[in-house]
């Protein structure tokens, strides 16, 4: 059962290269697949009630078609991270299509934000054992997770089961900036504060937790 919320041990410390886990004693909140329309906002508006700092790891063509929304998370103190242009699943595509996934995406993002990611995360989670390699070509990191909430399911009981049995100190939870969520993506973060609050866990922001 574990596995299915966190990523084995053993696959771990096979791509020792990726980020798996927060490297302070601090929790990452990061959000995929956005910015959307029917989430995007309301997440930033929960985030600034809360004073939570997170990572969003967009498609580039999602940023392509919402620019605003972009550039709002960026404008609230966010950072922004690749996911991909289209959200394929990049361990079935080539070496060069990758290499346009991820040059696409970052220049969409540098354009609209003037910010240049730093932060990789493929779309379900799949790669391709040469991605570690292939992101250092452009300075960047590949940043897996700790926590999978699966709050695409839409159920908050299912996001509250995964949360109180496997969030640790220095967990990087997945949410997702999508109409998958959209329905329990607000309550979603709320409890996790309140979880973060009553086991005296803190939050951290991206750059301290990925250092």
């Amino acid at each position: 059962m574990k596995y299915l919320y966190q990523p084995p041990r053993i696959v771990q410390s096979i791509f020792k290269g990726f980020v798996w886990h927060s490297t302070k004693d601090k929790i990452l909140l990061t959000f995929d697949d956005g910015p959307n329309p029917a989430t995007t906002e309301k997440i930033l508006k929960t985030l600034n009630e809360e004073n939570i700092q997170a990572l969003f790891f967009c498609v580039g063509n999602n940023v392509k078609r919402y620019p605003e929304l972009a550039k709002s998370i960026f404008i609230e103190n966010h950072l922004l991270g690749n996911h991909s242009f289209d959200h394929k699943i990049v361990s079935k595509i080539s070496r060069d299509e990758l290499k346009n996934q991820i040059i696409s995406t970052n220049q969409q993002i540098e354009e609209v934000t003037a910010y240049k990611p730093k932060y990789f995360r493929p779309p379900y989670g799949k790669y391709p054992i040469r991605l570690r390699r292939q992101l250092s070509e452009y300075n960047m990191k590949n940043v897996m997770w700790s926590l999978l909430t699966y709050d695409y399911k839409n159920d908050l009981k299912v996001v509250k089961f995964a949360v109180n049995n496997y969030m640790v100190k220095n967990s990087i939870i997945v949410l997702h900036d999508s109409d998958k969520s959209a329905s329990i993506i607000c309550d979603s973060i709320k409890y996790i504060r309140d979880e973060v609050s009553n086991k005296n866990f803190q939050f951290g922001t991206p750059e301290e937790c990925l250092k």
